[in-house]
């Protein structure tokens, strides 16, 4: 199992934006193969950071949920939205594996 953390730079007059793609993500990921940990937005300190971070099996799985994502019709139009009003000004992905507990391993 792998995590994937996204990291976004968002448009602070456009939160609630990123609310409304976040909460079509909490539809669409599950449906699409991802265990959806959660979107978190700016509440208190940065106004511009904000996250989503969701478990998935391998990079394999990954790839083929990414395909599965692109063509579910919330998904594209959550994309489309996203181009259209320009609220995530960058984003970065990463994958990490959760190393310190039990499930871990020894």
């Amino acid at each position: 199992m792998i995590t994937c953390f996204i990291r976004y730079e968002i448009d602070p007059f456009k939160k609630e934006e990123f609310a409304t793609y976040s909460r079509n993500w909490g539809e669409a990921i599950p449906r699409c193969g991802a265990d959806l940990i959660g979107y978190f937005g700016p509440h208190e300190g940065s106004a511009t950071t904000a996250y989503g971070v969701y478990n998935i099996e391998s990079l394999a799985a990954y790839e083929a949920y990414r395909a599965r994502l692109a063509a579910d019709p919330l998904g594209r139009e959550n994309y489309a939205f996203s181009r259209r009003e320009r609220f995530i000004l960058k984003e970065d992905r990463i994958f990490l594996k959760n190393v310190s507990s039990p499930q871990g391993g020894k």
